[in-house]
């Protein structure tokens, strides 16, 4: 880590990951009016201010000392890259301590979405994603996953109104500042974005799953299931080794019985491997009975492995025998594909020297 970044932390304090109520006790602490902390949080989360010196209506003295006491966590935008097949934007984020993250902006008609990382790095070994190759380096905090949304809205000068916690990382790992972030970043005095506009994505980790349900939130849980049985499963997800699916299905039954939100189960489907009417069928057996939706997700293919994209034939089928079983399904569309829209990918060849 840098040491001067190091120092800052040492000596500082994080402002962006202070509540309204926090600040106005920190106002009142220092002999302030409490109203300075809707000022400042209006500035940090609305206005989405990148520096104290941008706070025009805070006196010249009081910016100085919000300076000295705290640090405000800043994305440095090291390179964008734009899809010419759909207009898909991937950030590559340098973050204060050198470390690079990257997010990603899909258009729809609906509105903005960002993809964004959760932690730099990922030490869950799934075997068809590239966020993972080189292990875990750190948690991010709920600042930086704030100022992943927060750069890239000021960037385009335009809402985000969707957010994925899907990109690199496993959410449930850092669950802690997760949960702050999600707080953040549905207050009604910041950004105020719907909790049903939330997807937080997770592998499995079952106890973290319902420490989630037990929150209440409304945003919505994706499991990433890829596989019908556990034999499967392990082979493509170490994580299979200490949680059943078994035991990731009740943990997602808890947390739909919690908030009454549809569950969502990703399933890459990888030639070969998961992606025959065979596994259709015990796919449809283990979760038709839920309530639930099926994203399918044709594996994109890296080259530090040996797995490849299913068939156009193979995928169809797989979807229609889903659908005369009377489950709810879907094929993502495939997004960024000419800028390594998949997790991991940019960032690992912006490491390596190759993008």
């Amino acid at each position: 880590m840098d040491s001067t970044f190091q120092n800052t932390l040492k000596n500082k304090k994080d402002i962006l990951a202070y509540s309204m109520k926090e600040l106005g006790e920190y106002f009142e602490s220092i002999g302030e009016k409490k109203f300075r902390a809707k000022q400042v949080y209006e500035w940090l989360h609305v206005k989405l201010a990148d520096d104290f010196s941008e706070m025009s209506n805070l006196s010249k003295n009081l910016r100085e000392k919000l300076e000295e006491e705290f640090y405000l966590d800043k994305l440095h935008i090291e390179r964008v890259y734009t899809s010419k097949i759909d207009g898909t934007q991937k950030f590559l984020f340098r973050l204060c301590d050198g470390n690079i993250i990257e997010s990603v902006l899909m258009r729809y008609k609906h509105g903005n979405s960002v993809c964004i990382s959760t932690q730099v790095g990922c030490r869950m070994g799934c075997k068809f994603c590239a966020s993972t190759l080189d292990g875990l380096v750190r948690n991010l905090t709920s600042s930086e996953m704030l100022k992943e949304v927060y750069t890239i809205q000021r960037f385009l000068n335009e809402r985000v109104s969707n957010i994925v916690l899907m990109g690199s990382g496993e959410p449930m790992d850092n669950f802690d500042h997760v949960v702050r972030f999600v707080k953040m970043i549905t207050d009604e005095n910041g950004l105020h974005i719907s909790q049903r506009n939330i997807t937080i994505s997770t592998c499995g980790l079952t106890e973290n799953m319902r420490k989630l349900a037990d929150e209440k939130f409304q945003v919505g849980l994706a499991l990433s299931l890829h596989a019908a049985d556990d034999e499967t499963r392990r082979e493509l997800m170490p994580v299979a080794n200490r949680y059943s699916i078994q035991e990731a299905l009740e943990a997602c039954q808890y947390y739909f019985e919690q908030t009454g939100r549809r569950i969502t189960f990703e399933y890459s489907l990888v030639a070969g491997v998961n992606d025959n009417l065979k596994e259709a069928e015990k796919l449809a057996n283990l979760v038709g009975h839920m309530n639930c939706h099926i994203n399918l997700i044709p594996v994109n293919p890296i080259k530090e492995r040996d797995y490849k994209r299913s068939s156009g034939k193979n995928i169809n089928e797989f979807k229609t025998y889903l659908e005369r079983r009377g489950i709810n399904v879907t094929v993502r569309r495939e997004m960024g594909s000419d800028i390594q829209g998949a997790c991991g990918q940019l960032r690992k060849s912006f490491i390596q020297g190759e993008a």
